[in-house]
Order: structure tokens, then sequence, then C-alpha cells
């Protein structure tokens, strides 16, 4: 069979056919891909211009939110003269143990607790038997010694006129003198022991060194007493005029002047003031306290008041300098010292570190660290430091001042 296929075949062509599409030119393709990259080029910088511009939308939010809200006043003056109220001890003008000087037995007393005597009132009895044994072996003693004594200066006496005319000797002479002399020596010492055994004996009766009222008695009848300090048998205090006790800060001791008058209340008798006057003080301040010790004496002749007592002592002295007000909880207690919050450009805390006076509990005194025109932050949070920024709340209407 003849094969008929053609190794060439041409292809046909038609009269209706679609026409040949034309090739895109390189020129036109770079031009494409450009505008692409340059699209994708300004669509990541406005996200990151956008991301950034979030962040610190952000940053200056959060900022904002953080810094603690606090409410600012300016501080209250103080006033020129100060009246404050110090704690004082009341103690008896003369407080004095009575003890024993003699040893025995208690025969008798005669004044209880709470009785009021006079100087020299015979406050208990003792009986001493020993000494009074004693007293009169010394008594006894003395009349020996007296009587040989006596002895000796005739005998002295006859001797030196006998010596005179040679009839005896210059040495026995000067021995009778010497025997005289030793012996008026001997009636001195027994005289002396019979004075120190007769005031022992005195001691026997006790009796009240001055006026005022018994506060305690320790003994009873029967008793065994000792001699010394051991055993109190009775105390005594004259209350006729109190001594109270109180600490002066030092910066008010310059203002302590002698015979001012005080006034001193007592929670026992609420609404009275009783008037005392400054007596003394110590002139010296106390370094471990910082306070200058005063004493000021009250009148207690009509035996209100009694010793061991707590008084008030108001005292009114004049300010050494200008002096400010601020709540007790605007005080910020660091280790550097005491501080009070303040704020400054606007809204930016700022830690004044001062000198306090008095505290009432409720209002501190400022004594040194502020002025009149500093803004005090009132109860500032525990975590303030200082140079951080704050959002100020004006305490009158509430809104707003810092922060922005």
């Amino acid at each position: 069979m003849t094969d008929t296929t053609n190794p060439n075949p041409q292809p046909a062509h038609h009269g209706d056919s679609a026409p040949e599409q034309k090739a895109i030119s390189p020129r036109k393709a770079l031009v494409g891909v450009g505008l692409f990259l340059l699209v994708a080029i300004l669509l990541a910088g406005f996200g990151v211009l956008h991301r950034k511009n979030a962040d610190k939308v952000l940053a200056n939010t959060t900022a904002e939110l953080s810094a603690p809200s606090v409410i600012v006043m300016p501080p209250a003056k103080g006033a020129p003269v100060e009246s404050f109220v110090l704690p004082g001890n009341v103690t008896a003008y003369t407080d004095s143990p009575i003890y024993a000087r003699t040893s025995g037995y208690l025969t008798r007393w005669y004044f209880d607790i709470g009785a009021r005597v006079k100087k020299g009132a015979l406050l208990c009895e003792i009986s001493t038997p020993e000494v009074d044994q004693q007293l009169a072996q010394s008594q006894a003693d003395l009349s020996t010694a007296e009587a040989t004594a006596n002895n000796a200066r005739i005998q002295a006496d006859r001797y030196s006129g006998l010596v005179q005319s040679n009839a005896v000797s210059q040495q026995d002479t000067d021995t009778y003198v010497n025997q005289a002399t030793a012996t008026a020596a001997a009636v001195r010492s027994a005289q002396a022991n019979v004075k120190r055994l007769e005031e022992l004996q005195s001691f026997e009766k006790v009796y009240a060194p001055f006026d005022g009222v018994v506060t305690a008695r320790n003994i009873d009848t029967g008793q065994l007493i000792d001699s010394g300090a051991a055993r109190e048998l009775f105390h005594l205090q004259a209350i006729q005029t109190l001594r109270v006790y109180t600490n002066l800060p030092q910066i008010y001791s310059a203002a302590a002047k002698r015979g001012e008058k005080v006034g001193l209340t007592f929670a026992e008798h609420a609404g009275k003031t009783y008037e005392g006057t400054l007596v003394r003080t110590a002139d010296a301040i106390d370094p471990a306290s910082r306070t200058l010790l005063v004493e000021v004496d009250v009148d207690n002749r009509s035996g209100e008041l009694l010793p061991g007592s707590l008084a008030e002592v108001h005292f009114k002295t004049p300010t050494p300098a200008e002096t400010f007000l601020v709540p007790a909880a605007a005080l910020i207690f660091r280790r550097e010292g005491m501080r009070v919050g303040t704020v400054v450009n606007g809204n930016v805390a700022h830690l004044t570190p001062v000198v306090i006076g008095e505290d009432d509990g409720v209002n501190v005194q400022i004594v040194s660290g502020l002025s009149a025109s500093d803004r005090v932050i009132q109860g500032p949070p525990d975590s303030l430091i200082e140079g951080e920024k704050v959002a100020v709340v004006n305490s009158g209407s509430g809104k707003g001042e810092g922060g922005k």
C-alpha cells in the first residue's frame, strides 16, 4: 500500500479564524513590577507608622493613667502664740521613807495611812531592852572612870606640890600627872559611849520629820524591827505644795521662764484648771530625749490633788519662727527622715524634708521645711517618689489640673 501521509503537513488557513495575539514588551513588564513594589512599600510604611503611633498613644495613655491622683492644699499657718499640752508627773514636795535607827520589838504605832501629822508627832515606839542594859552599863563605867580620874587628879596635885620642896621625886610626880591625864581621857571616852547609847535609846520613839500625810504603814505591834534601811516603817509625804515635772521640747526651752504661770488640768477634776508656777528647770537638755526637765509647783492646801497622779500641763509660748499645720496623714516616713509631699512645676512630686513640733494626732506642726506658697499633698500614697508625675485634683471642684 502506498502511504499518503504528508510528512510536512501545513496548517490549514481559514478565513474566519481569530487574529494572532501580540507579545508583551519587556519595558511594560518592568513598569508593572515597579508599580507593584511601590504599592507594597507604601502599604508596609503605612503599617509601621500606624503601629508606632499606636505605641506612642498607648505609652502616653499608660503614663497618664499610672500617675496617682492627689489633692493638694497650701499649709495652714500656725498661731504666733503656741498653746500645747504636755503630760506631767505629780509628786509630793517632800517624800520620805521612815526607817528604824535601833533594833527591837514594836510596842505601839499611832498613825495609819491617810493620817495627817505635824512635825514632831510620835509615830511609833520600839522596845529595845538590850540598848537599855548597854546604857546602864556604860553609865556605870562612866562613874568608875570619873572616880579613877578624880583619884589620879588628886595624886597628881599632891605630888606637884611636894616636888617643889623635894619631898618626892620628879619621876613619881610625872607618873601621877600622866595618870591623871589618861584617866581624864578615859572619862571623856565613857561619856561619849553614854551619849551614843542615849541617842540610840532615843530612837525607840519614831517622830515625824515634817508636816505631811502618812501614805504607807508597813509594821504592826509585836513585830521585830531591825535598824537600817532594810525595812520601811512608814512613808510620809508633804502635800501642801505639789511638784509637777514635765519634759519641754528643746524648741521651746528658751521660752521657759521662772515665775511663769502655767495651767494644770486633771482627769479626775474635769473642767477645772489649777494654776501652777514654773519654779525651776534642769538648765540642761537631756541628750536622749532632747527635752528640758521643768518643775511646776501648785498649791494643794485644799488637799484636792494627789501625788503620783498624771497632770496635763498647758504651756503658752511664742513660736520662735513661722510655723505651719498639716494633717498627720500628710507625713511621709522615710529612712532619710521625715518628709512632706509637695507639688512643683504643675504636676511633679517633690519630697520636702521637714522638722515637726507639736503633734496632736490629727494635725502636725511643721517648724521648718515648708513655706506658705507650697502645695502640700494630702494623704500621699506610700509609693510616692521624688520627681514622679502626679495628677493634681482640685480639692474644691474635683476637676483635674495637672497630668496633661
